[in-house]
């Protein structure tokens, strides 16, 4: 027997609401709409959210521009885009999470955006990365360049070459993206 499927609004809404995972709609990297799992990950109420630029989910307008250059090119050519990512909450507090991007406009990828936003841990084993390693991961998650790292933390670039190398090594990666990838259900 077919199974009749009638359109009710606000079951439509309670799915997107109580979705496991954080969904936004943002225009031009505008928050216009956002589920109270989104809003909850972040530390904010929904109505807070609102209207207001997604810069204000990053640390630095160089982090939020960087992760607008990074997503950008994938958006214009298949429309998604995905990676794993350190977020801040409002209290600053980090948590790593998956993020995916899916263009509703692809001539003009930033115009309308669905994105979700999926926590994966809020911890890390502390033996895994030596706190120099964290810190150089943490900036490579906001998409700094091993010079943009260096002037950030103070070092010369060589050092943090040679410490993206030996944790591409570490891990049994080939760049910053996989090493990236290879962190999920890590936090720094």
């Amino acid at each position: 027997m077919p199974v009749t499927m009638t359109h009710d609004p606000d079951l439509a809404m309670l799915a997107f609401d109580e979705a496991p995972i954080g969904i936004v709609l943002t225009e031009r990297r505008i928050i216009k709409s956002c589920n109270v799992t989104f809003a909850t990950l972040f530390g904010y109420d929904r109505s807070e959210l609102i209207n207001q630029s997604f810069r204000m989910l990053y640390s630095t307008r160089r982090e939020f521009d960087a992760i607008r250059d990074i997503g950008l090119k994938p958006l214009q050519e298949k429309g998604l885009y995905s990676d794993e990512r350190i977020m801040k909450r409002r209290d600053g507090s980090p948590f790593w999470c998956r993020f995916r991007a899916h263009t509703l406009t692809p001539d003009d990828p930033l115009q309308r955006t669905v994105l979700s936003f999926a926590k994966i841990s809020d911890t890390v084993p502390k033996s895994q990365l030596t706190p120099r390693e964290r810190q150089i991961v943490l900036q490579l998650s906001k998409g700094q360049t091993s010079k943009e790292i260096a002037r950030t933390l103070s070092l010369s670039p060589r050092t943090i070459e040679d410490v993206r190398s030996r944790l591409l090594k570490k891990f049994g990666v080939r760049n910053a993206a996989e090493l990236l990838a290879h962190m999920t259900g890590l936090d720094i």
